[in-house]
């Protein structure tokens, strides 16, 4: 029986938030296979994400709000062994996708334990931290998926919309850190978001938010679907709304980059996104 802790701690909920990028993916995939679709979603967003955030939980021990929860309990011993659980399902599950997907899950949980673990802790590093989020949450999950979710098991993934994946990560990662800064100091971190500011954080996502519709709107140009792409703009319409309302607010008083608008921004990108992404693979569907 899992202690009410370790349930918490998973944030199962939470994973939720990286759906975007599983939705992106199987909207680039021509010939979907909608068994290891289902398999695909499962690995990622019941074992290896919620596993990556218990066994984050762990290591750090927060005592202030984290990630979708705002009073986080104090982790035992069984979320130890529970995420070393799912994460050895998660690449035996794998394995009946492909041995290359499997490959790729184990990859992914040793980037994620490698970014927690206190022997080695990328989280103290900015940068490096802040490239390793962005390569296994946005291009190598994106490629997972891709090769997971096609019928033919495509080992040829498309470059383009591996970089846009990565950015649009890379967009939103910072500001899941801005209300932390005093946490992360307390505990040796130094996160980009506190290394760029209050105000160099909204900036730096800005441009590189930017430079991933950029990306998008090329890609879907050279492909002659701009009209995809216009609808795909115009969905995420509020995530830009929201995002300059917050980033005013913060530049007249940074005590607004606090953990309630963070969640907010988290969960009108997740929808919006997810469902931008949902209905163009609907629309591809169609065609």
């Amino acid at each position: 029986m899992l202690n009410r802790s370790t349930i918490q701690l998973l944030r199962f909920p939470f994973s939720l938030f990286l759906a975007p990028v599983f939705f992106f993916a199987l909207s680039v995939v021509d010939h979907i296979h909608w068994g290891r679709t289902v398999l695909v979603f499962f690995i990622l967003h019941v074992l290896v994400y919620p596993a990556s955030n218990g066994y984050n939980s762990y290591m750090d021990r927060d005592e202030s709000s984290i990630g979708g929860l705002a009073n986080p309990m104090q982790p035992t011993r069984q979320l130890y062994y529970t995420t070393l659980f799912m994460d050895l399902l998660a690449v035996l599950l794998g394995a009946l996708v492909s041995i290359y997907f499997s490959i790729g899950i184990c990859l992914y949980i040793l980037a994620s334990r490698s970014y927690s673990f206190r022997g080695i802790r990328l989280k103290k590093y900015p940068v490096i931290a802040y490239l390793t989020v962005i390569f296994f949450q946005g291009a190598v999950t994106f490629a997972l998926v891709y090769h997971g979710c096609s019928s033919q098991k495509l080992l040829t993934i498309p470059v383009l919309p591996m970089i846009a994946a990565s950015l649009l990560i890379g967009g939103f990662y910072p500001l899941t850190q801005i209300y932390q800064h005093d946490a992360d100091r307390k505990d040796g971190v130094i996160s980009i978001s506190a290394r760029l500011g209050y105000r160099g954080t909204f900036i730096f996502c800005a441009i590189i938010y930017s430079l991933a519709m950029g990306v998008l709107g090329y890609y879907f140009k050279d492909l002659n679907q701009f009209p995809k792409f216009l609808m795909l703009a115009t969905i995420l319409l509020p995530v830009l709304i929201f995002f300059l309302k917050w980033a005013i607010s913060v530049w007249r008083d940074i005590s607004a980059a606090n953990f309630n608008n963070t969640m907010r921004l988290n969960v009108v990108a997740s929808i919006c996104t997810s469902m931008a992404f949902i209905l163009l693979i609907i629309w591809n569907q169609i065609e």
